[in-house]
């Protein structure tokens, strides 16, 4: 009930009495004197004058579905959201649903205890400083095809960041950076058996309004924030939506046929690694080369010392001889 006041609350610019409330949702107003109530404790300031009504003055900074609406405008991708204001990680509470909840499905807190990144990091996630999110999905495709899904991730990232006036760069095949530190990371995770997919997992992390002092001192060289980087606050509510729709409209794309061209020329386009040396680190194995393309198959094309050219299909990325992250 105190959503559909909300919503009618915002609706309007002035005072909504509560004997409007009361006919429009048929609730007594011992009921809407409880629904504000519990608006209020959420963070949401509202003015009550008697004889006049009420009034929303001005709405918290959290992103939950009623604030985020306003600039979602996806046809599955974030209909159904799980906010929390602490969890220990997005994903690991994605997949203990996604068996039962349909593609879609979005779980985003304000923070994360035990967030992770690729190969167990730890990913810092401070309250109400980042955007933190896991999306359920469910392609028809062959598990093969999957590891796509990362880089469809990464161009959405992109996108929403350049929707926003923030330049940025994609380091194959997980990792948003801008000017040389790491701002974005993402995760995947995928449940299948034999050739049927159960459910993907892909997980967000954002680095959206932390202060230089408020990035780990051991990570400072490599990590950054949009606001340290844009030198202004950033409208996280529009920014989270923005990234679902810039995720939907290619994400489509691929589960129809699994098409992803759109997604690799923004990926091409916005490369921190493609022209540039590298060291490839592969397990225990490490190797010199130079990034020369991604393909179609949205493989990182690798001339290694010896002149010998390969298709990476993954690994974690460093740029040789350059300070920062890459």
């Amino acid at each position: 009930m105190k959503y559909k006041i909300l919503r009618l609350l915002k609706k309007r610019e002035g005072f909504i009495s509560g004997e409007s409330i009361s006919k429009e949702f048929g609730v007594t107003r011992a009921a809407i004197w409880k629904s504000i109530n519990s608006l209020k404790e959420d963070g949401y300031k509202i003015e009550s004058i008697t004889n006049k009504g009420y009034r929303l003055l001005s709405s918290p900074d959290i992103l939950t579905c009623e604030e985020i609406g306003e600039y979602l405008n996806t046809r599955f991708i974030g209909n159904n959201i799980y906010y929390y204001d602490s969890i220990d990680s997005t994903n690991k509470m994605a997949k203990d649903i996604a068996f039962e909840k349909g593609e879609g499905v979005v779980i985003v807190s304000e923070e994360q205890l035990e967030g992770r990144g690729r190969l167990g990091r730890t990913w810092v996630s401070p309250k109400k400083k980042g955007i933190y999110f896991s999306i359920v999905l469910k392609p028809q495709l062959p598990p093969t095809k999957i590891a796509k899904l990362t880089l469809i991730g990464a161009a959405a990232v992109n996108l929403a960041f350049k929707e926003i006036g923030i330049e940025s760069q994609i380091k194959w095949p997980n990792d948003i950076v801008i000017n040389g530190k790491k701002v974005c990371g993402i995760l995947t995770e995928m449940n299948s058996e034999l050739n049927m997919i159960n459910y993907v997992i892909i997980g967000i992390g954002i680095n959206v309004n932390l202060k230089e002092n408020e990035i780990p001192e051991d990570i400072k060289h490599k990590a950054t924030s949009l606001k340290i980087e844009s030198k202004g606050e950033i409208d996280r509510k529009r920014l989270f939506a923005t990234i679902l729709n810039k995720f939907e409209e290619l994400y489509i794309p691929f589960n129809d046929d699994g098409d992803i061209v759109k997604t690799i020329e923004i990926c091409r386009n916005n490369s921190a690694v493609i022209g540039k040396e590298i060291l490839l680190v592969n397990g225990s194995t490490k190797s010199l080369g130079k990034a020369l393309d991604i393909n179609e198959a949205g493989e990182l094309i690798v001339e290694f010392e010896d002149g010998k050219i390969e298709s990476i299909f993954s690994g974690e990325i460093s740029i040789r001889g350059l300070e920062g992250y890459i």
